[in-house]
């Protein structure tokens, strides 16, 4: 029997690695040709939601100056208790704009109802969504909007650089990224004949007139994974959408501790697996297979189960590489994978426990009830 079930790990991570879009790749990438470009923003408004931001907005605005006139930069104080609004404020950069968020409406996400309110002030043709901590890189913007235009999309986000300093972070923030790309294949999310729609939505720019086709944030509101479900929306609207990576776009914010990175992912975790119990037991049982079940074929009696089980382990290993090599750091972290992966298991059990408990999610000292799952899906 336990040759078997390691012959079907050895399967999976062998054709994993022959799929034809390369879910494991970091091939899409958005590059900066011109890093002293100065192309002209006017078409573009900036939206960004802001909640108890004071220690990454200043930075995150002066490094948004840092690209370009846009049409106007709207930065949505949400409810923030530790003064975001008043160092936005402080800033003067030109073309800003700061509004007083009110509570979010029943129904609505906190961070839907801010740019929800923010999209009231745009009237250019491009609006970008943009997290009060990410940095963007001189001329990350205009590549942006270059490949938008060359590509004819109507939606291209990029996930940001993460911060990558302390252990926590080295070892489960890389892994985080290359889930998400099995779950959501980048390849497969950009190509129009493909179901699959993701979107990393720390930085993405829209086409304005698709999303008031679409029905706005409105269409929305009451998602928690909201940039997935944007892209999502776009996409069955006959639109185009493109998700990479990139270095220039990079998280100002350090994860203090485990329970940051935990919080993080228990956030959607069980949103991703549409509160299934099922689906729950699947992605356990498909998890150990896949990741413990080769450690364990190392030491067994069976040659033929020790073979199969180095196999299933090399591949595994080898496709988690260029996730870390992206991410700039040393190659033996490759076999820190299998533990990240029970890691993301537990936090995923952890997601549907507080599910089970009333709770769907709970981020910023906000908390949104399991009463409301057909929502935003």
């Amino acid at each position: 029997m336990f040759n078997w079930l390691i012959a079907i790990s050895a399967f999976f991570w062998i054709a994993l690695l022959l799929l034809p879009w390369r879910p494991w790749s970091t091939r899409e990438r958005l590059r900066i040709n011109d890093p002293h470009t100065d192309r002209e923003l006017a078409d573009i408004t900036v939206l960004i939601p802001a909640r108890n931001e004071a220690a990454c907005i200043a930075d995150t605005l002066q490094k948004l100056d840092q690209q370009g006139t846009f049409a106007r930069i709207v930065v949505i104080d949400d409810q923030s208790d530790d003064g975001t609004g008043e160092i936005v404020r402080a800033t003067a950069i030109p073309g800003l704009t700061v509004i007083t968020g009110s509570a979010p409406p029943e129904g609505w996400s906190g961070k839907l109802w801010a740019l929800q309110q923010g999209l009231q002030y745009c009237e250019s043709d491009y609006v970008l969504l943009l997290d009060a901590d990410i940095g963007l890189q001189p001329g990350a913007v205009s590549a942006l909007l270059s490949h938008m235009e060359t590509n004819r999309l109507d939606m291209a986000s990029v996930m940001a650089n993460l911060h990558m300093q302390r252990f926590w972070e080295k070892l489960l923030l890389p892994p985080f990224v290359y889930f998400f790309k099995l779950i959501y294949p980048f390849a497969l999310a950009s190509s129009p004949g493909s179901r699959v729609a993701a979107a990393a939505g720390g930085c993405a720019l829209l086409r304005f007139e698709k999303l008031n086709a679409i029905g706005g944030f409105a269409a929305l509101k009451g998602a928690i994974i909201d940039d997935c479900t944007l892209a999502r929306l776009i996409k069955e609207s006959s639109g185009r959408i493109w998700i990479g990576l990139s270095n220039d776009a990079r998280a100002l914010r350090p994860y203090q501790n485990l329970s940051n990175i935990w919080n993080m992912v228990a956030r959607t975790a069980y949103t991703q697996l549409r509160y299934s119990r099922a689906l729950l037991i699947g992605c356990t049982v498909l998890m150990v297979l896949c990741y413990v079940v080769p450690i364990v074929a190392l030491f067994s009696d069976s040659n033929n189960a020790q073979l199969l089980g180095a196999t299933a382990l090399t591949v595994m290993l080898g496709s988690y590489l260029p996730t870390v090599r992206f991410y700039g750091l040393p190659a033996y972290w490759v076999v820190t994978l299998p533990a990240a992966a029970l890691m993301f298991l537990a936090m995923t059990w952890t997601s549907a426990i507080r599910y089970a408990r009333g709770e769907r999610s709970r981020w910023k000292n906000r908390s949104y009830p399991s009463t409301q799952t057909n929502m935003g899906k």
